[in-house]
C-alpha cells in the first residue's frame, strides 16, 4: 500500500471512529435513581425530562422517547428547564409535553433557553394550556393517594411580581408534604437548601448537559458546563444534603450545533426516579 493509500486510510478510520463516537453519544440512556423518604406511605415513580432542546428521538413524532417513557411507567412526568431553544422552532417539544400529558400527570419548569427567545411569553401561554407551570408557585398533586407538592423556579435570583421567586417556594413550604423543587442551574444549589428549617425533600436540576466530554474515572463530570466552565463540579449524579436530595439530569440535547463540543461518552439521559418510602 502507497504512502498516499495509507494517509487516507488512517483519516478514514479516525473520521469512522469520530462519527461512532458522536453517534454512540447522541444515543437515548435510561438513568434510574433512588430516593428513600419517610414522608410517604407508598412509592411513587417520577420520569424527569430535562434540557430537550427541542430533539426529537425515534420519529420527528418522539416515537422512542415516550416508549421509553411509557416503559418506565412513571406515576408523574416533570419537564425541567430548556424543552426547547433559544431559537429555532418549538414543534417537538410541544408535542412531546402534549402526547405524555394526556398519559400522565405533568408540570414544567423553563429554563434559561426558553427566556433567551423572542417569543417567551407566547410559548409560556402554549405549555401552560398543556400542564401547570411554575415559576415560583407550587402544584399539589394527588400520587397514590398521598399529597405532594412540586415547585418550580427558573433561577434562584430570578424575581417573580415582588420577590425572587425561589423566596416565594420557601415561604410556602410546608415541610409535613413531601416537596420536591425544580431549579434548572445545578451550580446554585446553596441558594436552593435549607431556609429557617424549611427545606426541599427532593431536588430536580439539568442545564450542565453532563459536562459535554466525560472520560470514566478523569472526568467525571465532564469537561465544560454553562455558568461553571471547565472542568465544572456538578453536571450530573445523585446528591444527599441533609434532609434533601439533589439528582442532576445529563439532559436530552443532541442538536448538531453541539458539533464543537459533541457529547463523549456522555449519552442524552432520561431520568427515571423512584422514591421509596
Amino acid at each position: 500500500m502507497s504512502k498516499k493509500a495509507k494517509k487516507r486510510t488512517v483519516f478514514a478510520v479516525i473520521i469512522a471512529i469520530l462519527c461512532a463516537l458522536s453517534a454512540w453519544g447522541f444515543a437515548l440512556k435510561t438513568v434510574r435513581y433512588k430516593v428513600s423518604t419517610d414522608k410517604l406511605d407508598k412509592n411513587i415513580r417520577i420520569v424527569f425530562i430535562s434540557d430537550l432542546h427541542n430533539c426529537f428521538f425515534g420519529d420527528t413524532n418522539n416515537s422512542k422517547l415516550i416508549r421509553e417513557v411509557d416503559k418506565a411507567d412513571p406515576d408523574i412526568v416533570i419537564f425541567g428547564g430548556d424543552i426547547i431553544d433559544g431559537w429555532g422552532g418549538t414543534e417537538h417539544a410541544l408535542d412531546l409535553m402534549t402526547e405524555l400529558s394526556g398519559r400522565y400527570p405533568c408540570v414544567y419548569t423553563p429554563g434559561n433557553h426558553e427566556e433567551m427567545r423572542d417569543d417567551t411569553e407566547e410559548f409560556y401561554e402554549k405549555a401552560g394550556q398543556i400542564c401547570p407551570l411554575l415559576l415560583g408557585n407550587k402544584e399539589e398533586l394527588s400520587v397514590n393517594g398521598q399529597n405532594i407538592r412540586i415547585y418550580g423556579v427558573l433561577d434562584s435570583v430570578e424575581w417573580g411580581k415582588e420577590k425572587p421567586q425561589l423566596d416565594e417556594c420557601f415561604d410556602d413550604l410546608d415541610n409535613t408534604y413531601y416537596n420536591i423543587l425544580i431549579a434548572h442551574q445545578p451550580e446554585q444549589i446553596d441558594s436552593y437548601l435549607g431556609k429557617n428549617d424549611k427545606y426541599f425533600d427532593l431536588i430536580l436540576s439539568g442545564h450542565a448537559h453532563g459536562g459535554q466530554w466525560r472520560i470514566p474515572k478523569l472526568l467525571d463530570q465532564g469537561l465544560y458546563a454553562p455558568d461553571q466552565g471547565i472542568l465544572p463540579k456538578y453536571t450530573t449524579g445523585q446528591y444527599k444534603y441533609d434532609n434533601t436530595t439533589h439528582i442532576i439530569s445529563r439532559g436530552l440535547a443532541r442538536p448538531m450545533r453541539m458539533i464543537f463540543i459533541p457529547r463523549i461518552f456522555n449519552r442524552p439521559e432520561l431520568s427515571v426516579i423512584d422514591i421509596n418510602n
